[in-house]
């Protein structure tokens, strides 16, 4: 039997308050072969997550979330897929130094998914792969709306998608 690679939709920073068509269209788009989705923060209301419907989904809460979205989910998820070790967390404060504030608090993982400054990134740093698909609905500090896609085989590969 041979092993299928992983396929994983990444998300952040909707910055929503309820059913959106433009990410609806997104996730029909872009995430309708994924196995799981991760959602880096600022949903801002839980609704969001509705839109992923049938589909496995990660979250963490950020700091634009409404408090029944904190009360809801954690702050920050460390799991394992395929013998690779994930972190989800959507990050704090001003974006200088942020991967290095996160990799802090997580530790070395394989790969740490992150959001809040809407600037996409997909690079390693010590053999971490740090990855933040940017908003796919506010460009806000960005100069595009993007998502992202993880893959995963024998490592975290990340691919950053223009939308």
């Amino acid at each position: 039997m041979v092993e299928e690679k992983i396929k994983i939709g990444v998300i952040s920073d909707t910055h929503l308050t309820g059913a959106d068509e433009r990410l609806k269209k997104i996730i029909a788009e872009h995430f309708s072969d994924v196995s799981l989705i991760l959602h880096a923060g600022d949903l801002v209301d839980l609704s969001v997550l509705d839109m992923f419907e049938g589909k496995e989904v990660k979250a963490v809460f950020g700091n634009m979330d409404y408090p029944s979205v904190k009360e809801k989910l954690p702050e920050q998820l460390i799991f394992e897929v395929k013998g690779c070790k994930l972190g989800l967390i959507h990050g704090w404060g001003a974006p200088w130094g942020m991967e290095k504030k996160i990799l802090e608090r997580l530790g070395k993982l394989d790969c740490i998914v992150y959001g809040h400054t809407h600037k996409p990134a997909n690079h390693k740093i010590d053999d971490v792969l740090f990855f933040n698909p940017g908003s796919a609905v506010d460009r806000r500090f960005a100069a595009s709306r993007t998502i992202g896609i993880l893959e995963i085989d024998k490592e975290v590969v990340g691919r950053i998608i223009d939308i």
